[in-house]
């Protein structure tokens, strides 16, 4: 299939508004709240373990969806002894606003009352995510017409917003058992983890899909950032996320890009030696206590997030 080639001068002004959007949204500082608590107008699937609602046309992408839940959930309940509880809502736009008040169609997200929702179909946000192709190496522009091209010859970043759904389940786990994850960074880190260990031990054909989005915000200019350490976005986490949402997604890529080298150092058995480490460690560390910690418990990549991080 040709792929559509992408036109920098049309896409450079809505990316740039684009990234800023996203990473204000998964900063998880802007209300969202769910409008009902049972769903009139969605259709019930049947036959899956998870519970999912969907708007009426969207059989098989609910199918699609309901399905790799109920993988990730057996996947991991299976490996940590625990499993969270959730309804999944599979949503067109007219539902969208039906059923959350979360700004953009096409995030998915996971509210309070443990209903995790996501767009049935794609949409200009994650179209306007193609980055300027004037601004990457020309090795990583052809990765993203590999890794993003739809039917058609269109680029999108569906492949990297549906895996999305099993970074927000990894937020259900260790919130509803209640861990304490040591760090804000180091619950990002945990559910990034979980996502690329998933997806490289049962989908690894969508590992170029995921890993591309956070090379592409990776190949920016570092220098244009106001923070850059851990310290810094312990302390200043909201701030960062609700003024310097570009810099937020600086992080968020940066954990990212370690869970893939954590994954290819560690392999599978990291997720649940990071989760038993943190469930049984009740006490706050201090960073040389944490550091240790995580080498002796755990392995010795998690770790190096921390002690390397600066480097």
């Amino acid at each position: 299939m040709k792929s559509k080639k992408i036109n920098p001068g049309r896409v450079s002004v809505r990316h740039a508004i684009a990234v800023s959007i996203f990473f204000s949204l998964i900063a998880g500082l802007l209300p969202v709240t769910v409008k009902a608590q049972s769903f009139p107008g969605l259709t019930a699937l049947e036959g899956y373990k998870t519970s999912t609602y969907f708007s009426p046309g969207n059989d098989e992408r609910a199918r699609v969806m309901a399905l790799r839940c109920d993988n990730v959930m057996k996947y991991y309940s299976e490996m940590l002894g625990f499993a969270p509880t959730f309804t999944l809502l599979i949503l067109d736009p007219q539902d969208w606003s039906r059923f959350t008040d979360f700004p953009v169609y096409g995030m998915p997200h996971y509210s309070d009352n443990k209903t995790l929702i996501v767009a049935s179909q794609d949409n200009e946000f994650w179209k306007s995510f193609v980055p300027p192709a004037d601004r990457l190496p020309e090795g990583l522009v052809q990765g993203i017409r590999d890794a993003y091209s739809v039917e058609g010859g269109d680029i999108s970043m569906a492949a990297f917003f549906d895996q999305l759904v099993i970074h927000e389940l990894g937020h259900a786990f260790h919130l509803q058992q209640g861990i304490n994850m040591q760090r804000k960074w180091m619950a990002e880190l945990f559910v990034n983890i979980f996502l690329h260990t998933y997806i490289a031990e049962n989908e690894p054909e969508l590992l170029p899909a995921l890993t591309l989005f956070p090379k592409m915000v990776l190949a920016g200019d570092r220098s244009l950032l106001k923070y850059t350490s851990l310290a810094d976005l312990e302390e200043r986490y909201d701030e960062i996320g609700q003024k310097y949402p570009q810099n937020y997604g600086w992080y968020q890529s940066r954990w990212h890009y370690s869970s893939a080298v954590i994954y290819n150092a560690g392999g599978r058995r990291v997720v649940a030696d990071l989760w038993n480490a943190l469930e049984n460690r009740k006490d706050d560390l201090d960073d040389a206590e944490l550091a240790r910690f995580l080498s002796e418990k755990v392995h010795q990549s998690v770790a190096d997030v921390l002690i390397k991080w600066n480097e």
